[in-house]
């Protein structure tokens, strides 16, 4: 039997009556340092088997149904754009029925098939990405792909998709002018450590109001920092901790409705178990924050 999310606690949901439609895509094709990331997704359902049923004192998601289905096929015969099209389908299926798609990565260019679809689906403008990263990924291309897991967010500004990028912490010349170009909004990793050790903290942030209601959040895990997520491709210094995430996740939706999300670039050691775990319990916390945004929006 496969693994579905939080098989210890409910039951997988039927696709037509779950909220949740999680999707696992186990993509590993433009990584271009530590590989690992086509057992991402199932890391991530395994570990997700030891969380509780409750994200804080009173949210359950699972409540919603949860619905995991089967990983979306990345076999070799087919080219990246065919894997891209079959992914989109699914998440189309998801928004179609109502539901919140919830992406297992799988290297950062599986947003592409998210992309995808939300042009698809909605208007221009309608829809804005939420990104948490350590890198900007706004290459044109990235060693010969436009399709790169480094390119992936160029390809969401030139569909004239809104773009909030939050933790950024490496700074390339192209991306650079890619981000100038395209009014790109960002709270850079820097800012972001001046800002918790004021008085205020992160608690006044929020998202402009010319920011589209409706947000796509995507979240690469490198956005946490690397003594609590090694298990990653790049593991990078400076980066958020938990409440870090939680908090600037709380902050920036905050009056906003979450049409999807995405959990992306696991790369799962062997010898460490708390990366998964943590990239699972990000999953759930994500369904928490989505339930309680979506009812009250």
């Amino acid at each position: 039997m496969k693994p579905y999310f939080l098989q210890s606690e409910y039951p997988n949901t039927s696709i037509d009556r779950a909220y949740f439609h999680v999707i696992p895509f186990p993509l590993e094709e433009t990584v271009s340092y530590k590989g690992g990331t086509a057992q991402g997704p199932l890391a991530i359902l395994e570990a997700s088997e030891q969380l509780e049923k409750l994200v804080d004192d009173h949210t359950e998601p699972g409540l919603l149904g949860i619905h995991t289905t089967d990983a979306v096929d990345c076999s070799f015969e087919s080219t990246l754009q065919e894997v891209f099209s079959r992914a989109s389908a699914m998440v189309e299926r998801s928004f179609s029925q109502q539901s919140v798609p919830v992406m297992l990565g799988g290297e950062h260019s599986v947003t592409n098939a998210s992309i995808q679809a939300i042009s698809n689906r909605f208007a221009k403008h309608e829809v804005g990405i939420l990104q948490f990263d350590a890198h900007m990924d706004l290459r044109e291309a990235y060693e010969g792909s436009p399709f790169s897991h480094a390119s992936v967010m160029k390809r969401a500004v030139e569909a004239r998709i809104p773009l909030f990028q939050v933790g950024v912490r490496n700074y390339s010349t192209e991306d650079l002018k890619a981000r100038k170009a395209y009014d790109v909004l960002h709270l850079d990793a820097h800012v972001l450590d001046t800002m918790k050790h004021s008085k205020e903290g992160f608690s006044g942030l929020s998202l402009p109001e010319s920011f589209p209601k409706k947000l796509f959040i995507t979240f690469d895990v490198d956005a946490f920092d690397a003594s609590l997520m090694g298990s990653t491709g790049t593991p990078d210094p400076g980066g958020l901790f938990w409440w870090d995430a939680i908090n600037l996740l709380e902050s920036l939706t905050l009056g906003r409705s979450i049409i999807g999300v995405d959990i992306v670039e696991l790369a799962p050691n062997p010898l460490l178990h708390h990366g998964p775990y943590l990239a699972a319990k990000l999953t759930y916390h994500l369904m928490g924050l989505i339930a309680r945004r979506n009812t009250r929006a």
